[in-house]
């Protein structure tokens, strides 16, 4: 089985490589050196210190790895080639809710990159997957737990 693409945007891409690049450069070294500093207080069976550093160097390795599968596997959207028109992954979107009768905004982003918080909800989502590809003056229509809901599709603007 092919392993699934993990479509990221550039911003999202640079986020990435600038946090490998951090653990790798600067974690690494900083947790050896709690681990060193441990090792020389001597008795290791006891040393809570010991045990947390190793614990976070795993956490570290386990991150690092993480990542680089992540970027192994990364296909960049290029938000300059996102057609405009239709909604895809790399736009910014605001919708007008027609039950709550509000207006929302979402980015639409790949699933590594998603963080509902900051409203970037992923091309995954049920919401994601309604709104891909619909148009300026589309109403999509999305099946959530609380029911039917439709949102009517005001802009799209491509995530700068």
């Amino acid at each position: 089985m092919e392993e699934k693409k993990n479509i990221l945007t550039y911003a999202g891409l640079r986020k990435l490589e600038d946090e490998l690049h951090d653990l790798k450069v600067n974690k690494r070294k900083e947790v050896a050196g709690k681990i060193k500093e441990a090792r020389e207080q001597g008795d290791l069976s006891e040393n809570a210190e010991y045990d947390a550093a190793k614990d976070e160097q795993r956490d570290i390795e386990a991150r690092i790895e993480e990542i680089e599968k992540i970027l192994k596997n990364a296909e960049v959207v290029v938000e300059d080639e996102v057609d405009s028109d239709k909604i895809n992954i790399g736009c910014k979107v605001s919708v007008y809710d027609m039950e709550y009768e509000e207006e929302m905004e979402f980015s639409i982003v790949g699933s590594t990159e998603a963080n509902s918080l900051q409203g970037k909800i992923s091309n995954e989502s049920p919401v994601g997957r309604a709104l891909i590809g619909a148009k300026v003056g589309d109403i999509v229509s999305v099946e959530s737990p609380a029911g039917q809901m439709e949102y009517k599709v005001l802009t799209i603007q491509r995530n700068v």
